[in-house]
């Protein structure tokens, strides 16, 4: 086990947490302040991000960070969904069945509209994780 830093995890998902540990190996350091700014991983000279959300809020720190130093892009993608239905006090039990929708690595491409000129940068690396 990897021992991680509470700095900026109090806010932190699920789904953002299991990546971190998931993503990490020995000698990382985790929520590291930057250049004024907290990256989830830092891996010697490299910076990781692990984004599961809407990548606008992104925008300037990388634009910033890619400057001087080299990052990764860590996005997960949903293959399968789920749709739960909770029990109400009427209700006798909750369902579950799986959503007809799927992710696919091409919804990236929407997401990245915010700083398409990254893709461009020696400096930046996108990971893609299919999940299910």
């Amino acid at each position: 086990m990897i021992a991680m830093s509470n700095i900026g995890v109090l806010n932190e998902k699920p789904l953002h947490a299991s990546l971190k540990e998931w993503c990490a190996q020995p000698g990382d350091r985790f929520e590291v302040a930057v250049d004024g700014f907290v990256i989830d991983i830092v891996r010697d000279d490299l910076l990781l991000e692990i984004q599961t959300g809407n990548f606008a809020s992104l925008k300037a720190k990388l634009n910033q960070l890619i400057r001087s130093h080299r990052i990764r892009l860590i996005c997960p993608i949903a293959q399968e969904k789920w749709i739960v239905k909770l029990a109400t006090g009427k209700s006798s039990g909750s369902t579950r069945r799986k959503s007809p929708k799927r992710g696919r690595v091409e919804d990236l491409f929407r997401a990245m509209v915010s700083f398409p000129q990254l893709l461009a940068n020696p400096n930046f690396s996108l990971e893609v994780l299919l999940i299910k």
